[in-house]
């Protein structure tokens, strides 16, 4: 358990969350993986592996959850990329972002650990930012972090 409540993980083909009554199985083969907390003032996102667009919709499928269950729309990505996602999977985050609700009442904070795979997230980034979405990309977890618990900050 985090701090404040559940932790979420996803990998090698299931998510559980550690706190009994909130478990959920997901049966999805994945090269990938994700954990999700509630650090108090923030949901912190911990994310591995190879990028696509099926991985995209259960992460952010997975954080919207943890937002709502919280009451808390900060969010702090912190991804180790092995593989970087696919241009036009990057291109369709604006439309998943929507179909999630992920609107302007979010701020999310991300930070790419693999410098191969940062142009892709910048990508992203860009892809969001031209259509009026949360989501900015930092170069350390001091930074991210700064900044999303920043009121100011826009």
């Amino acid at each position: 358990m985090g701090p404040q409540g559940p932790i979420f993980v996803c990998g090698a083909g299931r998510m559980d969350s550690l706190q009994g009554a909130t478990a959920r199985i997901l049966s999805i083969k994945m090269d990938a993986s994700f954990t999700i907390s509630f650090e108090g003032d923030h949901i912190k996102v911990l994310s591995d592996g190879a990028k696509n667009l099926d991985y995209a919709k259960r992460l952010w499928t997975a954080i919207v959850e943890a937002c709502n269950e919280h009451k808390c729309y900060r969010v702090l990505g912190i991804a180790d990329t092995t593989s970087p996602m696919p241009p036009l999977d990057g291109y369709q985050h604006a439309d998943l972002f929507r179909k999630l609700g992920i609107t302007r009442n979010y701020r999310v904070a991300w930070v790419e650990l693999n410098q191969e795979a940062k142009e892709a997230t910048y990508f992203v980034e860009t892809v969001l930012f031209n259509r009026g979405l949360p989501g900015r990309l930092f170069d350390s977890v001091a930074d991210a972090t700064e900044w999303l618990l920043t009121e100011d900050n826009t």
